[in-house]
This record gives structure tokens, sequence and C-alpha cells, in this order.
């Protein structure tokens, strides 16, 4: 199997098919290591069930019970993959009434193998792996001191510093100091645009937005801090902080492994999440709805970052859109 991935990469040109849309794409080899993985398992698991991306592709019901349940994506990253871009992954994660037990997320063209059981930690050929501590605790004292400042200084400018309408959030704190450390994968998920059109990309964009002017890593604008009040009106490399991967699977590993971390993505599908999840929480890592309530598998959408303080910063600068359950 493994050399069959290798072997049609490595191809000048593979014969592509579209799905649901023109960015929705599927190979040969997505439907050959699917079958694959399906048959191995059935013989070694006969009473087993399965949820794979491209049987659901086919027309095949997903159906999520308590019996135990292999759910697999044969290419995360296809689109990688079909321009030769070595950012792929092969995804098997095992549920049992409803839990995620078990995972293994494996790039055959880098040799990266990621997995974790419940309880048992995460590993990356072998070897323990963590997430990153991003919190951005330690900074929120300095805001705190740069917004006391900026306002004494006001206050001597107007002298009525009785009359400032100051609205004082150690949310806001938390969050700002926190996104201004951390290293964001996040796509613009233009899947999506066939669900909900333009206004898709407006919201899409407007997160991009909140995300980095957020905070003031270096020299970038802290805006807006408190009833329209600017602290800085300096605008530098502003989106240094985001990264995109073309894998949801590879993006979950990177914070898994302290690269990255956070990563929030709409639209992608249980199969794009399961066998990274065991993974993540596996290395210590958060994952919640972007809305900040507990995790659903089949709401095909998820936030996942290095700690808790972390995760709610993000999902502050967040507007959301809902999606049918999957099952």
């Amino acid at each position: 199997m493994l050399l069959l991935v290798r072997a049609a990469f490595d191809q000048p040109s593979c014969e592509v098919h579209t799905k649901t849309s023109d960015t929705d794409l599927v190979t040969e080899t997505d439907q050959a290591v699917e079958k694959l993985l399906i048959n191995g398992l059935s013989k070694r698991f006969p009473g087993h069930r399965f949820i794979g991306e491209e049987s659901a592709a086919a027309g095949q019901k997903i159906e999520y019970t308590d019996e135990p349940t292999w759910i697999i994506d044969p290419i995360d990253g296809t689109t990688n993959f079909v321009h030769r871009i070595p950012l792929v992954a092969i995804c098997v994660g095992l549920a049992i009434k409803k839990q995620l037990r078990a995972g293994i997320v494996y790039n055959p063209l880098t040799k990266e193998l990621f997995s974790a059981q419940i309880g048992k930690g995460a590993y990356k050929n072998g070897f323990p792996i963590h997430v990153s501590s991003t919190t951005g605790s330690y900074l929120s004292a300095l805001l705190f001191t740069i917004l006391i400042l900026s306002l004494i200084r006001i206050n001597e400018e107007a002298d009525s510093f009785q009359n400032l309408d100051i609205k004082f959030s150690n949310r806001l704190f938390v969050a700002a100091s926190a996104l201004n450390r951390c290293l964001i994968a996040a796509s613009h998920g233009i899947h999506n645009l066939p669900i909900f059109g333009e206004t898709w990309m407006n919201i899409s964009l407007e997160n991009f937005r909140r995300q980095c002017f957020a905070g003031i890593r270096g020299s970038k604008v802290l805006k807006e801090f408190f009833s329209g009040l600017y602290v800085f009106q300096y605008y530098r490399n502003i989106s240094s902080r985001h990264r995109y991967f073309g894998s949801a699977a590879i993006n979950m590993m990177n914070v898994a492994q302290g690269s990255v971390d956070a990563y929030v993505e709409y639209g992608a599908h249980a199969w794009d999440f399961a066998a990274a999840v065991v993974i993540l929480r596996e290395a210590g890592g958060i994952i919640i709805d972007p809305t900040g309530a507990e995790f659903n598998l089949m709401s095909r959408r998820i936030l996942c970052a290095s700690t808790p303080e972390l995760a709610e910063a993000v999902s502050l600068t967040l507007s959301h859109v809902e999606y049918e359950h999957e099952a």
C-alpha cells in the first residue's frame, strides 16, 4: 500500500476526478488505499464497522454507532498529492461506543508515523511528542501596563480621567497576549463556498483579520483595545502568524508535536479529524468546538490548541457557521 502511494506520487500525472466541487478532488490512489485498508481490517476484525471518505463519496450512508468503527481517510491532502506536494497523510482512527480510542496518521512520503492510544501517550516514529506551552499569560501584565500608561497619557492631555469610559476585560487581555505569541494553522476553506457562497468568504476573511489584529507581536498593532482606544498604529508583518499545510491531519500533527500552537477548521469531515484527535489529545492538546462548546466529531468543525487559554483566545476571535451533522 505504501509503495502504491509513493509510486503514484512520483508519476508526472495521475487521473483526477472531482466529487462535490472542483476543489474536492479524488484520485484512483485514494480509492485503492481505502479499499486495501478496509479489506485488511475486515479480515482482522470481522465484526467492526467502517466510515471511509471515498465510501461516503460513493453514496454509502455514514452510520456512527456504539459498535467498534474504523474511520478512514486514505489520503488526507489530495490536492497536495495531485500537485506533488509531500504533505499528505493516511489516517486511521478507531472509535468504540462513539469514543475515539486510537489513531494513526502516516505520511508515506516523509515517512513520519504519528500514533496514539487512549492513556498511552502520543508518538512520532516511536518517540514521545507534546504540544507547545503557549499561553501568553506573562504578557497579560505587559498589556495591562501598556493600557494604563496610555490612559494616563490621555488623562494628562485631556485632564478628564474621570470621564473616560473604561471597559475592562481580563478575557481580552488573555486573548490578545496568547494570540500574540502563537502560530495558527487555518485555511480560508474554499470548499465551503458551494454551501455558503460569498457569505463564507466574508466570515473567513473577517476571522483572519481579527486574529491578525489581536496581538502586538513585534511591531503589530493592538487595535481598538477598549471602546475604540488605539494603543499602536504601526502595522508590519501582519500575517506572520498563520500557516496552512493543505491537510487537516498534518495541521493537527503540527499542533501535537509543538510546531504550531493552534488550528481551526470549518467544513471538514469526521475522517479528516478522527485519527488525529486521539494523537493530539494524548500529546496534551485541547480540542473544542470553535464556539467554545464540546467538540463533536460529526459537526464538521474543530478548534485545536496547545493550552486551554489559547483555545479560548482563538475562539473569541471567530464568527461561526453551522453545518448539518454528518451522522
